[in-house]
């Protein structure tokens, strides 16, 4: 959606919430650290330290710099304002800047110099700093300690000596993409100030849209409306799941990606925005094309939707089925679901289907909490594992379940991250039965940082394994039973809130006869 986006490409899920900038300078003493003396050729001296835990920071010291017995964290902001004052910040007459990076560990100390050439031009020289900021955060934290074989520190070195020449910030940006890139992970990645605040959009819940959920078709690179936010411009248009978004206005769409897309359709509350749609099966159009002029507003978004369907068993009797539909997994998407189930309860439901396709993830904390309202005791979510190969499982703490109503869980190839976290806690401890197709296989937890400049880094921390110790990754997970994925003939009975037609969903109604065989087998019981 202009909001939820998932320029993410089925992306990182979160080990927590975003994680803000770290905490003011805090002094460190370390006894195992021995003082060794940095020999650089720079006009002004700095001493870059860090810790495991910590980010680079630099220090002036006298003519040579060395290393003390006091270690400065630091955050990124702070990090990065030193490194322009010691570092980058040279005058035009300063051509090469050279870099004393001491590392502390248990047993011993080492010093890195690193000689690079500092860039003239402003734009770029902010990106060389931005560059020198992840690229500690990477050295620190990336699940990987060997980069994928290679020498991380050389790389930095390479990547800087590679931006000098250039002039233009969005040159420079495609470098340390580029570095990222070396690391085989693509989930590890830097994204732009605008992308991440498309991102924090997306998991704080609130924009000035016009409230459309857009992905893009891998297969026909074509931009589609995935769902619009009840009550929405979008939704009072008409616009439906499946339509296709040609222009906006009078723009062609061609060749952009979802995230441009969604920045086109965001704005200020009060102003609007054209977008020409269309729909193949429109019978009010000939051509199937359509113009709509958009109000943007202010929208409160909600991860989920939901109805109520009355659905008949095989011995005659009226049941009436819960449909929520999860489409990402928000900072507020547990205390929504919580309310969701409660209000369902209140009105008599006695199954639930939990629509968890095409929800590309999100924060691993909500999805977490999420799994916790539907299962009872000391279960175990998921399996962490980090860099070191460490596993440790993840507990809910002793609690109990909204509802003990059997349950099925809808998954398809666009079901990843945190979805399939939830999948696979509530399939494996046998709270639901999955329905649907094979999942994306995304195993892999990120951590975001906000770096100085406003842009995000997307690092991968841990690997994760189903509470059955399945490793999901690349491979996705196989739901108990299979479905299609296209719409049935016979005309819909009823229309959820996204104007779907839900009765006519092929998956939902297998998922109506495995309700059926769990009921049966409970009324047995």
């Amino acid at each position: 959606m202009e909001a939820l986006r998932p320029k993410f490409d089925l992306n990182p899920v979160h080990f927590s919430p975003i994680s803000k900038k770290l905490p003011k300078p805090t002094s460190v003493s370390s006894k195992y650290h021995t003082p060794r003396k940095c020999r650089v050729f720079v006009p002004r001296n700095s001493l870059f330290r860090t810790k495991p835990d910590a980010q680079i920071d630099s220090r002036r010291e006298s003519l040579l710099p060395r290393c003390s017995d006091t270690s400065l964290i630091s955050s990124g902001k702070e990090v990065v304002e030193s490194i322009a004052r010691g570092v980058v910040g040279f005058t035009a007459a300063a051509a090469v800047a050279a870099v004393c990076i001491c590392w502390d560990s248990p047993a011993t100390a080492e010093s890195l110099t690193v000689a690079f050439p500092v860039s003239r031009a402003r734009e770029v020289n902010t990106v060389q700093r931005t560059l020198v900021e992840a690229w500690g955060l990477i050295r620190e934290t990336f699940v990987d300690p060997t980069f994928n074989h290679q020498d991380w520190d050389l790389k930095l070195q390479q990547t800087m000596v590679e931006m000098f020449p250039l002039r233009s910030a969005d040159a420079a940006y495609n470098k340390i993409s580029g570095m990222l890139s070396t690391l085989g992970d693509p989930f590890t990645r830097i994204i732009s100030p605008k992308e991440y605040q498309s991102f924090r959009i997306g998991s704080d819940g609130n924009l000035q849209g016009v409230g459309l959920f857009i992905n893009m078709e891998p297969k026909t690179g074509h931009l589609v409306v995935m769902s619009c936010v009840e009550g929405s411009p979008a939704a009072r248009a008409g616009i439906h799941e499946g339509d296709e978004l040609v222009e906006i206005n009078g723009e062609s769409l061609d060749g952009i990606d979802s995230e441009a897309a969604a920045q086109k359709l965001r704005g200020r509350a009060g102003t609007s925005v054209i977008v020409k749609l269309y729909n193949g099966t429109d019978s009010e159009s000939n051509s199937g094309f359509r113009e709509v002029n958009l109000p943007r507003e202010i929208i409160k978004l909600s991860p989920i939707s939901s109805t109520i369907i009355p659905h008949r068993t095989q011995d005659g009797r009226l049941l009436k089925t819960g449909y929520v539909k999860l489409l990402a997994f928000s900072q507020n998407a547990a205390v929504d679901m919580e309310n969701t189930v409660h209000e369902m309860e209140d009105q008599g439901v006695e199954s639930y289907i939990l629509d968890l396709r095409n929800n590309p993830g999100g924060l691993v904390k909500a999805g977490l909490d999420v799994a916790r309202i539907w299962l009872d005791g000391n279960e175990t979510l998921v399996n962490t594992i980090d860099r070191d190969g460490n596993m440790a499982p993840i507990n809910m703490a002793s609690g109990h379940a909204l509802t003990h109503d059997p349950l099925v869980v809808l998954v398809n190839e666009g079901s990843a991250s945190a979805s399939e976290i939830l999948a696979g806690a509530l399939h494996d401890n046998g709270r639901a039965i999955l329905v649907g197709h094979k999942t994306f296989g995304k195993g892999k937890i990120q951590s975001v940082t906000e770096l100085h400049d406003g842009s995000a880094l997307f690092v991968t921390v841990a690997k994760y394994l189903s509470p059955a110790l399945h490793d999901i990754d690349q491979v996705g997970i196989t739901p108990d039973v299979q479905c299609t994925t296209e719409m049935l003939n016979s005309p819909p009975k009823e229309r959820n809130v996204m104007g779907s037609p839900l009765e006519a969903d092929s998956c939902i109604m297998v998922a109506e006869h495995e309700l059926d065989i769990q009921e049966s087998k409970g009324a047995a019981s």
